[in-house]
């Protein structure tokens, strides 16, 4: 995948991010695994840090975290380091660190969580650990074609360059891991690599669609305000009544022309509650006049 020319220019050139910490972390673990354990490493049904059924059973919860950063080998590691690299600096300008270490983490944890499951009630399609970032760069890609799903990426499959626009390329591989997920022993399956950890990806990937639809776009305004009031034993405010007091010029700079370029940045979706109301207060003026 070639990373294209993005609208924010965040891209020109090196800057040190939570983005690029991520990839030093997987090196490092990775460089321990090979002192560890040779190479390639092996990860039996004991391991401690590999996410497994069984150690599950044993009460290893913080498998659901450490094995985001192990791998199995160089080409693993590469390709979950190049997606991260790819989406995750843009996701990370978009969002601010916080809530992109919120969104990959959780990628990560809910695609393990789906793994186990997996394994738990079908272990003979499942192998007997799972281990690898591909989860949390799952969720990165998801949550990229939610913001830009009109955004042009050069994919090389085989050697040959194919573009393709953000929200296909999600379909295309949720459609992928969803067809090797249900026939294990299909031609596609062993093309694509039969230890390949589908469950966990359509797991990332689902948290990375939830957390943009309606964790990431969620109004939390009114329920801070409320718990300020309560604390200063207030009146609450109603957002209405202060847009109500707002004469016509400023309600349309302060209020209706950022909606209007959040709609066209992201889509009609991703208004809140309050930005809803303030386009149907822009229609009543506009009816009245």
């Amino acid at each position: 995948m070639r990373q294209p020319e993005y609208r924010s220019g965040s891209f020109r050139g090196f800057r040190w991010s939570w983005t690029v910490a991520l990839l030093v972390v997987n090196a490092m673990v990775f460089v321990i695994e090979l002192i560890a354990c040779g190479y390639p490493p092996q990860f039996k049904e004991g391991n401690l840090f590999a996410l497994s059924v069984e150690g599950i059973r044993h009460g290893y919860v913080w498998q659901f975290l450490t094995f985001q950063f192990m791998h199995v080998g160089f080409i693993h590691i590469l390709l979950n380091s190049w997606a991260i690299y790819v989406f995750g600096r843009e996701i990370e300008h978009e969002l601010g660190p916080r809530k992109f270490l919120a969104l990959y983490f959780s990628s990560g944890v809910l695609g393990g969580i789906v793994q186990v499951l997996g394994g738990w009630f079908w272990p003979d399609n499942f192998g007997t650990s799972v281990v690898g970032a591909s989860a949390g760069a799952m969720g990165l890609m998801a949550a990229f074609a939610m913001l830009f799903p009109e955004q042009v990426l050069t994919i090389f499959i085989y050697f040959f360059p194919v573009n393709m626009r953000a929200k296909y390329l999600l379909w295309g591989i949720a459609s992928l891991s969803l067809l090797c997920l249900l026939f294990p022993l299909s031609p596609l399956t062993l093309l694509l690599g039969p230890h390949v950890s589908n469950a966990a990806h359509l797991g990332g990937m689902a948290m990375g669609f939830f957390f943009v639809r309606y964790i990431l776009h969620t109004d939390w305004s009114r329920l801070t305000e409320t718990l300020r009031t309560a604390k200063k034993a207030a009146p609450p405010v109603s957002p209405r009544v202060h847009l109500d007091h707002k004469s016509e010029d400023e309600f349309v700079v302060d209020e209706v022309d950022p909606t209007l370029d959040k709609i066209s940045a992201h889509g009609i979706q991703s208004l809140t509650a309050r930005e809803r109301e303030i386009l149907e207060n822009a229609r009543k003026k506009m009816t009245k006049q």
